[in-house]
């Protein structure tokens, strides 16, 4: 069936662009969620460590740019709008805007790789109550599938791990740690979803092409309430852990639970755990993640092509296939009292 459409939509966190705007921004994130004050406030320093600013606004005008531009080149000429789940642009704006111009069905790029209550759930809820912020006229909008073991992921994130891999000298790289990081999340949310499969399978498909065995998936950026378990071993303890084994002097970490170089990576990675190598000795480099990857950015148009019922392969790779378009009404269910990560 042809799914025709007139507009792209791409859907993020969304993020502060200045000191006055983290506490409100924060706030609205957990709005509602059993997140101690102490816990916020301490991520609050994380962005005034910055100025105020997060890098993730940038990130995803260099994906729109990147995007656009193949869009130009390659077709469809379709529009691209973006709203955020957090702040400004928000989704309900965006929607509105989207309704203003006229248009009628919309294919919506989550900036998330993997299945769960956070990384898709979440972001269809939010999709539905900005579409009745718009009204009636709101025009539909198809989410397109996740993305962790298509080609136009796995592929720049290899040649990202490759060229820190390359950063490390030559007669020690082979001794190197390789470490993927992804957001950790409350165990119950785990259990409701494919995340810590799809984790696995993405690190599986990267650590593959860039011929390195073995390697090892940690956690980071967990909040919540201390007493609520999250998926583990965290980043820093593991470091820790690396340093006392002697085992490796240089690591190559590498997030591939994120898409952009975001506070959660130039805080909890290029800040904390940077800082916690140099106590420990330990020589870091940290891949880049795939960003505005041209490579990236044509993934995107491809998944709209597949939705739009153009005759395309459905790519994936590895064993699991491509992930369902339509998510099931039961699927990935926020479990009770879990808070947002």
């Amino acid at each position: 069936m042809t799914n025709s459409g007139d507009a792209i939509l791409l859907v993020s966190f969304g993020g502060p662009d200045r000191a006055e705007e983290v506490m409100p921004f924060l706030e609205t994130v957990l709005r509602g969620r059993p997140v101690p004050r102490a816990r916020m406030l301490e991520v609050a320093e994380h962005y005034y460590h910055f100025g105020g600013k997060s890098p993730i606004n940038d990130q995803n005008r260099a994906l729109l740019a990147a995007l656009r531009k193949v869009l130009a080149t390659e077709g469809p000429p379709l529009p691209v709008y973006w709203g955020n789940r957090n702040w400004h642009p928000l989704l309900s704006d965006t929607m509105c805007a989207m309704t203003a111009d006229g248009v009628r069905r919309a294919f919506a790029f989550v900036t998330s790789a993997y299945s769960s209550y956070s990384g898709c759930r979440q972001y269809l809820e939010d999709l539905a109550l900005a579409r009745e912020a718009a009204g009636p006229s709101a025009p539909e909008v198809l989410k397109l599938r996740v993305f962790y073991n298509h080609p136009g992921f796995i592929e720049p994130m290899a040649e990202r791990v490759r060229a820190a891999l390359d950063c490390i000298p030559a007669e020690r790289r082979d001794a190197a740690a390789l470490v993927f990081t992804a957001h950790s999340i409350p165990i119950s949310m785990s259990e409701t979803s494919r995340y810590v499969p799809q984790v696995e399978e993405a690190c599986r498909l990267v650590a593959a092409r860039v011929a390195r065995s073995p390697y090892r998936l940690v956690y980071q950026s967990r909040s919540g309430s201390p007493g609520q378990p999250w998926l583990e071993p965290d980043i820093l303890s593991y470091l820790r852990e690396l340093a006392a084994t002697g085992s490796a002097r240089d690591v190559v970490i590498a997030p591939i639970g994120f898409i952009s170089d975001h506070m959660e990576v130039v805080y909890d990675l290029d800040t904390e755990a940077r800082h916690l190598c140099a106590e420990l000795g330990l020589n870091m480099v940290r891949a880049e993640t795939v960003g505005a990857h041209p490579r990236f950015a044509a993934m995107i148009r491809e998944l709209v092509l597949e939705r739009m019922g153009a005759s395309i392969s459905r790519c994936a790779l590895g064993e699991c296939g491509p992930s369902h378009d339509v998510c099931a009404d039961d699927c990935c269910p926020g479990p009770r009292g879990a808070a947002r990560p």
